[in-house]
């Protein structure tokens, strides 16, 4: 095939469609190119121009730019990006430039996108049926105005109504919630309507509080769910957060997914298995915690002291769930001393420190301090190996799929990954709902022994908080 004779001007190109790729498309990700089988695609020199002034940021973006210039130094090796190189997708790759004829232009040149767009136009009247591919959403309303087709770039698109859950209700009559196993629950089955690890909410038809919970293991096989039995008076308050539950404890889970709405007890529930697991029944040495450094709204500027004193002030949230758990600890506990006799009289700091032995419960500072809990900085987890310990990344919507590849391919030898995040409410400029690390993960994972998530979606912090989930 002549690829010089694929992008040559009418009326040769009359009618061929040409993909034209916008920067943002290779800075989300790098092979985009493989993605467009057999067609044509161009990239306009000023694209070239931004990828390299991209390149030397210590970000995913950076990172991604080099990507992209690796691949196409690749590329040349086989042939002219000017003349076009032929891929291994069967379609065709070509440098596009604008010309000194090109058409009249009425955005103001001289800006990246307004350059992108000015070769598009050009193509487009050279006889291709141009389709722009970008992810800025003012690009694409600018193609348009210009009478030029224009798409997102949609790899595996997940819509917010349409990505895994986890798990599904069914209403079933009262009596067969006295069953072991509802008779429903072979329909679905049936209906090839369920995956490995996926839960079933069996709800009574006249009565939603009087419910059953059951775990699908394949092979035709439920599992009921049931409450867990905590060294601690802790326990879920509504169906989803006992299915959270289930695969936290379950060490046959190595990767669990949350997703949820403020206040419905994602990392609440994450921390209190991981605590539990690790200081009551020793599965795991330690608990390693982190979070995407994204601020909401202006960021503060640079934080004072060492990396563990930067990272205090991002883990504020793990903080406040440590105090919720102990809050709720405090009183049985308290009873629990003074009928086995360990009460020391009016020596109030020494009762404190037993009861915090008795439970597990000590403070965070001094669960890190003793080395059972760590805080540690995403971006030095590459290259890393993690073994026999309990990992839970918050707010993990943040994150870029190559981000979340990086930290999942850190696990080791008995370890456990947790990904938290509300896929709702993303702080992260380059990413969306369906583009982000956690449900990118979760959708890829669907189906695996060793995979479970589940979307929470009771809040259960306050009634403000549900209020303005609503209202806000």
């Amino acid at each position: 095939m002549n690829i010089q004779k694929e992008f040559a001007p009418a009326p040769q190109a009359s009618g061929q469609k040409l993909y034209i790729l916008d920067t943002n498309v290779l800075l989300h990700d790098p092979h985009a190119l493989t993605h467009f089988v057999g067609e044509l695609i161009g990239i306009p020199a000023i694209v070239l121009e931004e990828l390299d002034s991209f390149k030397r940021e210590g970000t995913d973006r950076g990172r991604n730019s080099r990507e992209t210039i690796r691949v196409l130094d690749q590329l040349r090796t086989q042939g002219s990006l000017q003349e076009g190189v032929k891929l291994d997708t069967g379609g065709s790759l070509r440098v596009l430039f604008s010309s000194k004829d090109a058409p009249p232009f009425p955005f103001r040149l001289g800006e990246g996108d307004n350059e992108i767009l000015l070769v598009a136009l050009e193509m487009k009247q050279k006889g291709y049926d141009v389709i722009f591919i970008s992810k800025d959403l003012n690009a694409r309303v600018k193609a348009d105005a210009l009478g030029i087709r224009t798409e997102d770039y949609l790899k595996e698109h997940v819509t917010e109504e349409e990505f895994y859950q986890g798990w599904v209700r069914i209403q079933v009559p009262a009596v067969q919630l006295k069953d072991e196993f509802p008779a429903n629950l072979q329909s679905l089955v049936e209906a090839d309507a369920l995956t490995v690890n996926q839960f079933v909410l069996a709800e009574s038809n006249h009565n939603p509080f009087n419910y059953k919970v059951f775990r699908y293991l394949g092979h035709n096989t439920f599992k009921p769910v049931l409450s867990p039995h905590f060294k601690w008076p802790l326990q879920p308050r509504n169906a989803q957060q006992l299915m959270a539950l289930d695969l936290l404890l379950d060490d046959s889970i190595q990767f669990v997914t949350l997703f949820g709405p403020a206040g419905t007890g994602k990392t609440f529930l994450a921390l209190l298995a991981g605590l539990h697991q690790t200081l009551v029944e020793d599965i795991y040495e330690k608990m390693m915690i982190s979070r995407p450094v994204v601020p909401l709204g202006k960021d503060i500027g640079y934080l004072p002291g060492d990396v563990q004193e930067k990272l205090h002030s991002w883990m504020l949230p793990i903080y406040d769930n440590m105090e919720a758990i102990v809050h709720s600890t405090a009183m049985s506990q308290h009873v629990a001393q003074v009928e086995g006799g360990d009460w020391y009289g009016k020596d109030k700091k020494k009762n404190r420190h037993v009861k915090k032995e008795r439970t597990g419960l000590l403070p965070l500072d001094e669960l890190l301090h003793r080395g059972k809990i760590a805080f540690e900085a995403i971006t030095y987890m590459r290259g890393r190996s993690i073994p026999y310990q309990y990992i839970l990344i918050d707010e993990a919507q943040n994150l870029t799929p190559h981000e979340v590849k990086t930290l999942v391919t850190r696990v080791g030898e008995g370890s456990k990954i947790i990904l938290a995040g509300d896929p709702y409410q993303i702080d992260s400029p380059y990413l969306d709902f369906s583009s982000n690390g956690l449900v990118t993960a979760s959708e890829r994972f669907k189906g695996e022994k060793i995979f479970g998530t589940v979307y929470l979606e009771t809040s259960e912090r306050s009634e403000l908080s549900q209020l303005a989930q609503e209202l806000l």
